[in-house]
């Protein structure tokens, strides 16, 4: 586990809005998709009508979204998020408010969610849901 003070900037964790509803340029929506890219429901509906998302692409930046595929399974959602956060360490320009993606229509808890978010959560340009940093952050 890491402790809290590696999240810390300005003493205060980089908390993702609940409600995401307008970006400043330069912030990017990071949602939970399907492969297909199928953008129904949750949040991937409101990366398709607001942020850019494109229909049929499941996965990467698109617009002021990047898409996570989470309806796959355990593992190829881990890998999703790995490449995701892959991306982040390359593009610091850019700050990444992430949703609770895959504990949506995906069904994950966030027990399951949070811990593959690690790598990125040390990263100074992700911010995370406030569940995802208490789960991140919790002494065993």
């Amino acid at each position: 586990k890491m402790d809290k003070t590696d999240f810390l900037t300005n003493d205060e964790l980089r908390v993702s809005p609940r409600h995401i509803t307008t970006l400043e340029p330069g912030e990017i929506f990071v949602f939970g998709s399907n492969a297909q890219g199928m953008h129904l429901g949750g949040a991937a509906r409101t990366a398709h009508m607001k942020f850019g998302a494109v229909w049929g692409n499941g996965e990467g930046l698109q617009g002021q979204s990047y898409a996570i595929p989470t309806m796959e399974g355990k593992e190829s959602t881990r890998c999703a998020v790995e490449r995701f956060t892959q991306f982040a360490q390359a593009h610091p320009e850019l700050k990444f408010l992430v949703t609770p993606v895959g504990c949506g229509i995906a069904g994950y808890t966030p027990e399951e969610i949070a811990p593959m978010f690690r790598a990125a959560a040390t990263l100074k340009n992700v911010y995370l849901p406030g569940f995802f940093w208490k789960l991140l952050t919790a002494k065993e």
